[in-house]
């Protein structure tokens, strides 16, 4: 099945590759990996570990299923009737608590705005009777929604939100505490109705900011994820039309970082002077062989590929590509060298199993895991 173009970057890019390729470099390197065909789905676009350590996969059209050795089930959640695929918008994210007790998604719904809702989890399945909103944000463009869901090593949820569309954010909303849009929010959902503002969140009691705040300056936070390991924060921030960058927060973080945007794209200055506390990208690569959207990924921590231990594998959606980086000391190393061009269309997320393997999604309906050659 081809998907519908997908515009993350003001790019339409969805509608190529479903089977994986492994088409050899001219210097071959040192990591053997390539990517296994698991399951196909329709427009697979955000996973996360459920109970028993079965792989959830959501669907941008707005389908929950989940991952077995037969595939994918049938699905176990759906909202298609609620939510639309205009521009970047549909079902985004998916996450469960530490405790398997709860299970959040993050859509954009009839109107194009943000919702995050609950629903109670028991033995494993989803009560459907129990669904209740925790936080909505209006969304002035369908692109730029960010969506990505997912609960940090202190068992805070966190919620990426995108500047709110436009090109160069034009209501400088990422600048601005005192929105939501262009930021990355921290909130207890279980501390109060409808949910609660972490105490130790950076911005509390400031009468100018939003308390959710943790971190700003961030024009689409696509995806974000900490390393199992160390606990340090990395966060794809997809860029407007020079620079992708993966920004980072170490683990003694205690939040507050301004990522630029929109006064700096990665490194280049945008609009404006430069913020005196501006946090540069980890990482930063540029649109020089076709990229448009970073795919933020994880910091590798499996068993099956030895020789990526404790490097940082992402993508870019219009490069289709693993690609991944070593790290030295916190900051960023050499590229990783793979053997094969590790490639398949649109690749829209990455999905961490519960031992540490990775798994791709492609828009295009594959789900693959990143194995050994």
């Amino acid at each position: 099945m081809q998907p519908e173009s997908f515009t993350l970057n003001g790019v339409e890019c969805g509608d190529e590759g479903e089977e994986p390729s492994e088409t050899p470099t001219e210097d071959p390197g040192p990591v053997d990996a390539g990517l296994v065909q698991v399951a196909s789905g329709s427009t697979p676009t955000a996973g996360t570990v459920g109970p028993d350590g079965a792989i959830w996969i959501a669907n941008r059209t707005g389908t929950v299923q989940v991952l077995g050795d037969d595939g994918l089930s049938d699905p176990v959640l759906d909202i298609s009737d609620e939510t639309t695929t205009e521009g970047e918008r549909g079902l985004l994210g998916i996450a469960f608590d530490p405790s398997f007790e709860h299970f959040y998604i993050s859509y954009t719904d009839l109107n194009g705005d943000t919702a995050i809702e609950e629903f109670a989890v028991q033995g494993g399945q989803i009560q459907l009777d129990t669904r209740r909103t925790v936080l909505t944000q209006e969304q002035p463009f369908s692109n730029h929604n960010g969506g990505h869901i997912a609960f940090g090593p202190d068992g805070m949820l966190y919620i990426g939100l995108g500047d709110g569309g436009g090109s160069f954010d034009p209501n400088d909303n990422a600048q601005d505490l005192g929105t939501l849009l262009g930021k990355l929010l921290r909130i207890d959902p279980s501390g109060a109705e409808p949910y609660a503002i972490p105490p130790d969140n950076p911005f509390v009691g400031d009468p100018d900011a939003r308390g959710e705040i943790w971190a700003y300056g961030l024009r689409n936070p696509w995806r974000f994820s900490w390393d199992a390991a160390t606990g340090d924060l990395y966060i794809g921030d997809v860029g407007q039309n020079e620079r992708e960058e993966i920004d980072f927060a170490p683990a003694s973080s205690t939040g507050g970082e301004n990522y630029g945007w929109a006064r700096m794209e990665g490194t280049l200055p945008v609009s404006g002077q430069e913020p005196a506390d501006h946090r540069p990208p980890w990482f930063e690569f540029d649109h020089s062989e076709g990229a448009c959207s970073v795919t933020g990924g994880f910091v590798y921590r499996g068993s099956a590929i030895p020789e990526l231990q404790g490097a940082y594998v992402f993508s870019d959606f219009c490069l289709g590509i693993v690609r991944a980086r070593e790290i030295e000391g916190g900051t960023v190393g050499d590229e990783v060298e793979f053997s094969g061009r590790i490639g398949v269309g649109s690749i829209v997320s990455f999905v961490e199993g519960p031992d540490g393997e990775l798994y791709v999604l492609s828009l295009g309906g594959a789900i693959l895991r990143l194995d050994p050659l």
